[in-house]
Protein backbone atom coordinates (compact mmCIF):
# COMPACT_ATOMS: atom_id res chain seq x y z
CA UNK A 1 0.00 0.00 0.00
CA UNK A 2 1.32 3.60 -0.89
CA UNK A 3 2.28 6.03 1.47
CA UNK A 4 -0.76 8.43 0.22
CA UNK A 5 -3.09 5.62 0.62
CA UNK A 6 -2.22 5.00 4.04
CA UNK A 7 -2.34 8.41 5.03
CA UNK A 8 -5.74 9.15 3.51
CA UNK A 9 -7.40 5.73 5.10
CA UNK A 10 -6.05 6.88 8.56
CA UNK A 11 -7.53 10.66 8.37
CA UNK A 12 -11.08 8.88 6.73
CA UNK A 13 -10.60 6.83 10.21
CA UNK A 14 -9.87 9.59 12.29
CA UNK A 15 -13.03 11.76 10.50
CA UNK A 16 -15.24 8.45 11.55
CA UNK A 17 -13.96 8.54 15.31
CA UNK A 18 -14.61 11.94 15.38
CA UNK A 19 -17.74 12.13 13.83
CA UNK A 20 -19.06 9.29 16.30
CA UNK A 21 -17.84 11.24 19.36
CA UNK A 22 -19.60 14.50 18.23
CA UNK A 23 -23.08 12.19 17.69
CA UNK A 24 -22.60 10.84 21.02
CA UNK A 25 -21.96 14.05 22.66
CA UNK A 26 -25.57 15.63 21.24
CA UNK A 27 -27.55 12.91 21.76
CA UNK A 28 -26.52 13.04 25.35
CA UNK A 29 -27.24 16.80 25.16
CA UNK A 30 -30.89 16.21 23.92
CA UNK A 31 -31.35 13.39 26.34
CA UNK A 32 -30.53 15.62 29.34
CA UNK A 33 -32.27 18.75 28.38
CA UNK A 34 -35.68 19.09 30.47
CA UNK A 35 -38.87 20.39 28.55
CA UNK A 36 -39.87 23.42 31.11
CA UNK A 37 -43.38 21.76 32.59
CA UNK A 38 -40.59 19.18 33.66
CA UNK A 39 -38.21 21.00 36.16
CA UNK A 40 -38.66 21.26 39.49
CA UNK A 41 -40.66 24.41 40.54
CA UNK A 42 -38.75 26.97 42.77
CA UNK A 43 -39.92 26.98 46.54
CA UNK A 44 -41.71 29.90 46.14
CA UNK A 45 -43.89 28.83 43.34
CA UNK A 46 -44.03 25.27 45.30
CA UNK A 47 -45.62 26.65 48.01
CA UNK A 48 -48.23 28.26 46.13
CA UNK A 49 -48.96 25.54 43.42
CA UNK A 50 -49.06 22.04 45.94
CA UNK A 51 -51.85 19.91 44.76
CA UNK A 52 -54.72 19.11 46.89
CA UNK A 53 -54.94 15.52 48.29
CA UNK A 54 -57.83 13.26 46.16
CA UNK A 55 -60.61 13.07 48.01
CA UNK A 56 -61.08 8.98 49.03
CA UNK A 57 -63.17 6.62 47.42
CA UNK A 58 -66.47 5.39 48.48
CA UNK A 59 -66.55 2.41 50.35
CA UNK A 60 -69.10 0.57 52.38
CA UNK A 61 -69.41 1.81 55.85
CA UNK A 62 -67.97 -0.51 58.52
CA UNK A 63 -67.10 0.23 62.31
CA UNK A 64 -63.79 -0.52 63.02
CA UNK A 65 -60.82 -0.25 59.91
CA UNK A 66 -59.69 -4.40 58.65
CA UNK A 67 -56.60 -5.27 59.14
CA UNK A 68 -53.68 -3.81 62.32
CA UNK A 69 -50.53 -4.12 61.10
CA UNK A 70 -48.89 -3.34 57.67
CA UNK A 71 -45.73 -6.58 57.09
CA UNK A 72 -43.17 -7.21 54.64
CA UNK A 73 -43.61 -10.36 52.67
CA UNK A 74 -40.76 -10.53 50.44
CA UNK A 75 -38.13 -7.97 49.90
CA UNK A 76 -34.59 -6.34 51.45
CA UNK A 77 -36.84 -5.00 55.00
CA UNK A 78 -38.87 -9.06 55.34
CA UNK A 79 -40.43 -9.41 58.54
CA UNK A 80 -40.28 -5.48 59.02
CA UNK A 81 -43.91 -4.92 60.60
CA UNK A 82 -45.57 -1.29 60.78
CA UNK A 83 -48.43 -1.04 63.24
CA UNK A 84 -51.66 0.64 61.90
CA UNK A 85 -53.06 3.11 63.33
CA UNK A 86 -55.73 5.93 62.34
CA UNK A 87 -52.81 8.17 59.93
CA UNK A 88 -51.23 7.46 56.72
CA UNK A 89 -48.12 5.48 55.79
CA UNK A 90 -46.44 6.82 53.08
CA UNK A 91 -44.05 4.64 51.31
CA UNK A 92 -40.42 5.54 49.18
CA UNK A 93 -36.67 5.74 49.30
CA UNK A 94 -37.45 9.92 50.85
CA UNK A 95 -36.17 9.75 54.45
CA UNK A 96 -39.24 11.04 55.76
CA UNK A 97 -41.32 7.94 54.55
CA UNK A 98 -42.85 5.91 56.95
CA UNK A 99 -41.48 2.60 55.33
CA UNK A 100 -38.32 3.62 53.70
CA UNK A 101 -37.59 1.24 51.14
CA UNK A 102 -34.03 1.28 49.70
CA UNK A 103 -34.98 0.12 45.95
CA UNK A 104 -33.80 1.46 42.61
CA UNK A 105 -37.30 0.27 41.10
CA UNK A 106 -39.04 2.45 44.01
CA UNK A 107 -39.69 6.41 43.59
CA UNK A 108 -38.76 9.00 46.54
CA UNK A 109 -42.44 9.63 47.13
CA UNK A 110 -43.87 6.24 45.99
CA UNK A 111 -47.07 5.20 47.57
CA UNK A 112 -49.35 6.08 50.50
CA UNK A 113 -51.73 3.92 52.40
CA UNK A 114 -54.55 5.50 54.27
CA UNK A 115 -57.98 4.37 56.46
CA UNK A 116 -60.82 5.29 54.92
CA UNK A 117 -64.81 4.61 55.73
CA UNK A 118 -63.94 0.96 57.48
CA UNK A 119 -61.07 0.21 54.81
CA UNK A 120 -57.28 0.70 54.10
CA UNK A 121 -56.99 2.16 50.83
CA UNK A 122 -53.78 2.27 48.67
CA UNK A 123 -52.38 5.30 46.77
CA UNK A 124 -49.85 5.51 43.82
CA UNK A 125 -48.15 8.93 43.92
CA UNK A 126 -46.85 9.16 40.58
CA UNK A 127 -44.31 6.72 40.52
CA UNK A 128 -42.10 5.95 37.70
CA UNK A 129 -42.29 1.75 38.45
CA UNK A 130 -45.98 1.54 39.71
CA UNK A 131 -48.10 0.03 42.28
CA UNK A 132 -49.35 -3.49 42.21
CA UNK A 133 -52.29 -5.31 43.96
CA UNK A 134 -51.83 -8.61 43.21
CA UNK A 135 -50.74 -8.56 39.04
CA UNK A 136 -52.62 -5.59 38.27
CA UNK A 137 -51.36 -2.16 37.76
CA UNK A 138 -53.33 0.98 40.54
CA UNK A 139 -53.81 4.10 38.97
CA UNK A 140 -56.20 5.24 41.23
CA UNK A 141 -57.03 4.89 44.82
CA UNK A 142 -57.98 1.74 45.40
CA UNK A 143 -59.38 -0.14 48.53
CA UNK A 144 -56.25 -2.63 49.76
CA UNK A 145 -57.91 -5.90 51.11
CA UNK A 146 -56.62 -7.64 53.95
CA UNK A 147 -53.68 -10.61 53.16
CA UNK A 148 -53.55 -9.20 49.25
CA UNK A 149 -49.60 -8.92 48.07
CA UNK A 150 -48.89 -5.23 47.66
CA UNK A 151 -45.65 -4.62 45.58
CA UNK A 152 -43.55 -1.68 45.57
CA UNK A 153 -40.02 -2.67 43.60
CA UNK A 154 -38.35 -5.65 44.89
CA UNK A 155 -40.85 -5.35 48.25
CA UNK A 156 -43.85 -7.15 48.55
CA UNK A 157 -46.05 -5.95 52.03
CA UNK A 158 -49.03 -7.09 52.95
CA UNK A 159 -52.21 -5.75 55.70
CA UNK A 160 -52.27 -8.28 58.26
CA UNK A 161 -54.90 -8.89 61.66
Amino acid sequence: MSELALTLVRLGFLTLLWAFVLITVLALRRDLRQPAEARPLGRERRAAKAPRPPKPPKVARQQKVKGSKLAVVEGPLLGTIVPLGNVQITIGRAPDSTLIIDDDYASSRHARIYPSEGAWVVEDLGSTNGTWIDRTRITAPTVLPVGAPLRIGRTTLQIQK
